[in-house]
């Protein structure tokens, strides 16, 4: 078998509202907007598309997986090529279509809508990777499921949820027959594998970061994406220069603080997300990229790397929990979207 054959391949299965576009939701006027706002005026959360851009230039499979309805597809597009973001898959949802089966509660359901894309999505990898070793990277938001819906996607792909199980869990989330035959046919054609390394859940809400303890290590919340790179970075699916990149964006495009980033690892440190192990190769890629006159934010990057010498040597490291966790009771909060973080009814 050839190097090539054996290199890791990376899946990032990407949510767009509120982890890529600053979109409102909340209230009917809110969905109007959205739908008619140009693409041009549409605001993407910070760094959201520098991270794209650098997980794209490692060669990793973008699959962006959106809640978003599929007739707002042309203005997506034209919103991700503004933004430099280059893609390889873009799954809408069909909330016309549902709206007009009268399918009201599949306009809200995420286990419904992502959960059997997820799955086939997967198998359909894997028949045409099979010699591949692939890691998935899942990346979400704190308004509704996702952590959910990921969590008992990577438990379903790992064999720690079995069929029967999978049966009982999508009755309790009261998903439409169609909906669960996809999801069942699925996983029927899936090689079992603990293929998902991280799933990282944007704090979109500013939600404590203390309500995703129940999902153990694998589930990462973090508040910007310094954080989400840092996270990859230790994971080895990011390099170390394409981190700093990306806090040049936050820094020098979005007014983001040095130090402030540079406490940001702390905290994930402190949370038990991260060892701090990337320190002294920021700062020597840093030294390299200002002494070559390369770096885009000099000043602001030298500072972000002296305070993470700093800030990170004097952090004790937490321990996330490893639970096993109740999906027929977390089917039940979520089912039909009824635990949607969201005022609109």
């Amino acid at each position: 078998m050839t190097s090539a054959e054996t290199q890791l391949r990376l899946v990032a299965r990407w949510d767009l509202d509120k982890t890529y576009l600053r979109t409102e939701f909340d209230t009917a006027r809110d969905l109007i907007r959205t739908a008619v706002e140009r693409p041009d005026r549409k605001r993407s959360v910070p760094g959201a598309a520098a991270l794209l851009r650098e997980l794209s230039a490692t060669g990793a499979h973008i699959h962006i997986l959106s809640g978003s309805p599929r007739q707002m597809r042309s203005r997506l597009e034209e919103k991700l090529l503004i933004d430099r973001v280059r893609w390889n898959e873009l799954t809408l949802k069909p909330n016309l279509s549902n709206f007009a089966r009268l399918r009201f509660r599949a306009m809200r359901d995420q286990l419904g809508y992502k959960l059997p894309t997820l799955l086939t999505a997967r198998a359909r990898d894997q028949r045409l990777h099979p010699s591949s070793d692939t890691a998935e990277l899942l990346v979400g938001d704190d308004a509704e499921a996702d952590a959910f819906v990921y969590s008992l996607f990577a438990d379903i792909c790992a064999g720690r949820v079995t069929r029967s199980e999978l049966v009982r869990i999508l009755e309790r989330g009261r998903l439409y027959a169609d909906q669960a035959e996809r999801a069942l046919t699925a996983v029927d054609d899936l090689v079992r594998a603990p293929v998902v390394r991280r799933i990282l859940i944007h704090l979109d809400k500013q939600s404590p970061p203390s309500r995703f303890d129940l999902y153990g290590a694998r589930v990462v919340p973090f508040y910007n994406y310094f954080q989400a790179a840092l996270v990859l970075g230790e994971d080895g699916l990011l390099p170390v220069d394409g981190i700093l990149r990306i806090a040049a964006d936050l820094v020098r495009e979005h007014r983001f603080d040095a130090d402030a980033l540079a406490r940001s690892y702390a905290e994930l440190i402190r949370r038990g997300h991260a060892q701090g192990s990337l320190v002294s190769e920021l700062c020597a890629a840093q030294e390299e990229l200002r002494a070559s006159g390369r770096s885009t934010a000099p000043e602001e990057l030298t500072r972000l790397t002296s305070g993470l010498s700093d800030v990170v040597g004097s952090t004790a490291m937490g321990t996330p929990s490893a639970p096993a966790l109740d999906y027929l009771a977390l089917a039940e909060k979520h089912r039909a979207g009824k635990n949607r973080r969201s005022r609109l009814h």
